[in-house]
C-alpha cells in the first residue's frame, strides 16, 4: 500500500482539549498517559494505548514502542519508522492525540485554594505556573513553599520563600518534574490574652516583635500593664517555659502572650 509523504506533527488545536502545548516546550509522554494513534488512510491501525510504567506502548505490526519521556512528535516519528522499516506502510503519516494526561503530574498540598494533582503540560513548567493553577496561596497559608521530588535519582527538598517567587528570583521559580510535591503549611500563629483589647490568635509575620504582637491584639486595656508580662513558649524538649522577654524580642510560632492586670 503506497501513501503520500509524511507530515509528522501534533495538532495543537486538538491537544488543547486535554492540555495545551506551550510554545516554549512540548509535553513529554509519561506512564499512565492514554493516547490515540492514527495512521493516514489506514483506519484499521487506529489504536488507543496506555503508556506503561516502563514507558512502553503496544502498536499493531510494530509491537512495543518506547514512547515514555518523548515528545508527541518524536513518538510519532518512532512509530512511523517502525511501520516503514517493517514494510507495512510505504510512507506513513502518524498522528498522536493525547486522551488522558496522567503520567507527568505534580501535587499541590496544604494551604492553597485548589489543592490536588495537576499535569505538567509543558516540558519546562515552573513553580509559579503550578501555584497559579492551584489558585494561589490561601489566606492562612505560610510565606514559605516546600518543594520535594527526585532529581537524577536523588531525593530533593527545597524551601522557597514566596516573596522571592513573586519577585521572580531565578533560583526560586524552579523547573518542575513529574512526581514533585509542593506543600504550603499553615501560617505560624501566636496567641495573646489577658488585658488586651482583642485577645485571640494571630499570624506571626516575619520578624514580628513582642511589641508588634501586642499592637496586633489591639494594645493594652486601661487595666493592662506591660510590667510582669509573660510569654509562654515551648522549648526544644516540648516543655512550656514562662519567659519575661524584652518588648523588641522576636515572637515565635505558638507563643502565648499573657498581659496581667495592673494593681494600681
Amino acid at each position: 500500500m503506497k501513501h503520500p509523504g509524511v507530515t509528522i506533527a501534533v495538532c495543537a488545536a486538538a491537544f488543547a482539549a486535554t492540555g495545551p502545548v506551550a510554545a516554549q516546550g512540548e509535553y513529554l509522554l509519561a506512564p499512565g498517559d492514554v493516547i490515540r494513534i492514527t495512521v493516514f488512510e489506514n483506519p484499521d491501525l487506529t489504536t488507543e494505548a496506555r503508556v506503561s510504567e516502563s514507558g512502553q506502548i503496544t502498536f499493531p505490526l510494530v509491537g512495543g514502542a518506547a514512547v515514555g519521556g518523548k515528545s508527541l512528535s518524536v513518538a510519532e516519528k518512532l512509530i512511523a519508522k517502525g511501520l516503514k522499516d517493517g514494510g507495512y506502510v510505504l510512507d506513513p503519516q502518524v498522528l498522536i492525540f493525547p486522551m488522558e494526561i496522567r503520567g507527568n503530574q505534580v501535587s499541590v498540598l496544604g494551604r492553597v485554594n485548589r489543592a490536588g494533582r495537576y499535569p505538567l503540560e509543558t516540558a519546562n513548567m515552573r513553580v509559579a505556573d503550578l501555584l497559579a493553577m492551584a489558585g494561589g496561596v490561601a489566606p492562612d497559608g505560610a510565606d514559605m513553599l516546600v518543594l520535594t521530588g527526585v532529581r537524577n535519582g536523588e531525593p530533593i527538598r527545597q524551601e522557597i520563600p514566596l516573596s522571592e517567587l513573586f519577585a521572580r528570583a531565578p533560583d526560586a521559580n524552579v523547573e518542575l518534574s513529574g512526581g514533585d510535591i509542593l506543600f504550603i503549611d499553615r501560617a505560624p500563629i501566636f496567641y495573646v490574652y489577658g488585658e488586651v483589647q482583642k485577645p485571640g490568635a494571630y499570624r506571626v509575620e516575619r520578624g514580628m516583635t513582642l511589641m508588634q504582637g501586642l499592637a496586633t491584639g489591639g494594645g493594652l486595656t486601661n487595666r493592662g500593664t506591660e510590667r510582669g508580662m509573660q510569654v509562654h513558649r515551648r522549648n526544644g524538649s516540648g516543655a512550656v517555659e514562662v519567659l519575661a522577654l524584652d518588648r523588641n524580642e522576636t515572637l515565635k510560632a505558638d507563643d502565648v502572650i499573657y498581659v496581667k492586670q495592673s494593681l494600681f
